[in-house]
C-alpha cells in the first residue's frame, strides 16, 4: 500500500473513531505523516476548517470569521476588492461579444456602415475587458496583503495563522475561488480574444489612415499590449496570482519560504479532507459549496507548485497530490474538467522527470 493510501486510511479511521458527536480538525505539522487531531464541538468550527464551513453556501454563520483587531486593517483592504468580485463574474458571465458585427464588417470591407457598427459594438466591450484586467491588478495587490499577514513570523508554526486569523484565511480562499471561476468562464468564451484582436487591428488601421478613434484614449497602445498578454493566457487570473505569489516570495527573502508553502499545503489538505470525508461533506448544503472547496484546493496547489523549489508533485511535497486528484476524479466529469485542465496546463512542475508516473497518468 503506497503512502497516500495509508494516509487516507489513517485519516478515515481516526474520523470514524470520534463518532457523530464531534468534528475533527486535521492539523499538518512538518510533514504529511505527522498528524494531530483536535476534537471540535459540533456546530462550532474554530480553526482551519472554518475557512470553508463558514462559506456563505453553508448553514454556518460567517460571524465565526469576523476579523480581529489585529486583522482589521488588511481585512478592510481586501474586503473592498472582494465586494467587487461578484460583479466582475456576473459581467464576464454575461459577456456575449461582438462576433456577428465583426464577421459582417470583415466580409464587407468596403461597407462603411458595417465598419462603424462593428467598431461601435467593440469599443464598450473593450472597456469591460480593460475593467477585468485592472481588477486582476487589484486582486494581486490584495493577495500580497494577505500573504504578508498569513506568512509573517508572528507564530512559531506558520500554519497557526490559518487558525488564529480565520477572517484573512477565508478571504484568501474567496480570492482563489473567484480566480478559478473567472478563468473557467474566460476559457469557454473565445469572443473575448476575438473582440480584443479586432479592436487592436482596427485601431492600428485607423492610426495609419489618421482617422480619430473613439476609445483610443481609454486603452492606449502600451495598455493594449498588457491587456493582450493578459487574455492570451489560458488562465489569466491564475497566472496573475501565481506570478504575484512568486514575486512575494522573492521580495521577502528574509521570510522562510516554508511560511508560505506550509500555509498553502495546509489549505490544500483541509480542502481534500473536507471533500473526501462524509462527515464533513454531509454539511455542505449545495453543489456550489463543493465547487468552492474544489477551486480553493486547486488554486493553492498551483500556487504551491510555483513557489516551492521542487513543486507540488515531488515526493517531498507536503500536498497529497494523488489524494487531491482522486477527489477531483470522484466528482461529475463535466463539473471539474476545467480544474483538471488547470492542473494539467498551468502548473510548473507536472512534467518534471521527478514527478511520479502514477500522478501523470491520473491527469491524462
Amino acid at each position: 500500500m503506497d503512502s497516500a493510501k495509508k494516509s487516507a486510511k489513517k485519516e478515515n479511521k481516526m474520523l470514524k473513531s470520534f463518532g457523530n458527536s464531534s468534528l475533527m480538525l486535521l492539523l499538518i505539522v512538518n510533514n504529511k505523516a505527522d498528524l494531530c487531531w483536535r476534537t471540535v464541538t459540533r456546530g462550532h468550527l474554530p480553526g482551519r476548517a472554518s475557512l470553508l464551513l463558514t462559506d456563505s453556501h453553508t448553514h454556518s454563520s460567517t460571524a465565526d470569521a469576523q476579523p480581529t483587531d489585529a486583522e482589521r486593517e488588511v481585512w478592510d483592504q481586501v474586503d473592498v476588492v472582494l465586494k467587487d468580485a461578484k460583479g466582475i463574474l456576473d459581467e464576464l458571465q454575461a459577456y456575449k461579444g461582438a462576433g456577428q458585427e465583426i464577421r459582417e464588417a470583415i466580409q464587407n470591407p468596403s461597407d462603411e456602415a458595417l465598419q462603424e457598427q462593428a467598431w461601435a459594438a467593440v469599443v464598450p466591450l473593450v472597456g469591460r475587458l480593460k475593467k477585468f484586467y485592472e481588477f486582476s491588478q487589484r486582486l494581486e495587490a490584495a493577495l500580497h496583503s494577505l500573504l504578508g499577514a498569513l506568512t509573517s513570523e508572528s507564530y512559531d508554526d506558520p500554519t497557526q495563522h490559518l487558525e488564529r486569523e480565520q477572517a484573512l484565511a477565508k478571504q484568501f480562499a474567496e480570492i482563489l475561488h473567484f480566480t478559478l471561476r473567472f478563468d473557467e468562464l474566460k476559457m469557454t468564451n473565445p469572443a473575448i480574444q476575438n473582440d480584443f484582436s479586432y479592436y487592436r487591428r482596427t485601431l492600428s488601421r485607423m492610426r495609419i489612415n489618421n482617422v480619430p478613434a473613439e476609445g483610443e484614449n481609454e486603452v492606449n497602445n502600451e495598455l493594449a499590449n498588457r491587456i493582450s498578454l493578459f487574455y492570451a493566457d489560458a488562465t489569466p487570473m491564475l497566472k496573475t496570482l501565481s506570478d504575484g505569489t512568486t514575486k512575494f516570495v522573492s521580495e521577502n527573502k528574509n521570510l522562510p519560504i516554508e511560511n508560505t508553502t506550509d500555509c498553502l499545503s495546509t489549505m490544500a489538505t483541509v480542502c481534500k479532507v473536507m471533500l473526501e470525508t462524509p462527515e464533513y461533506r454531509s454539511r455542505f448544503t449545495s453543489e456550489e459549496t463543493v465547487s468552492f472547496c474544489l477551486r480553493v484546493m486547486v488554486g493553492v496547489i498551483i500556487l504551491y507548485d510555483y513557489v516551492h523549489p521542487v513543486g507540488a508533485f515531488a515526493k517531498s511535497s507536503k500536498i497529497d497530490m494523488k489524494g487531491c486528484i482522486k477527489v477531483l476524479r470522484d466528482q461529475p466529469p463535466n463539473s471539474v474538467e476545467g480544474l483538471l485542465n488547470a492542473l494539467r496546463y498551468t502548473t510548473k512542475h507536472l512534467n518534471d522527470e521527478s514527478t511520479n508516473k502514477t500522478i501523470k497518468s491520473m491527469l491524462q
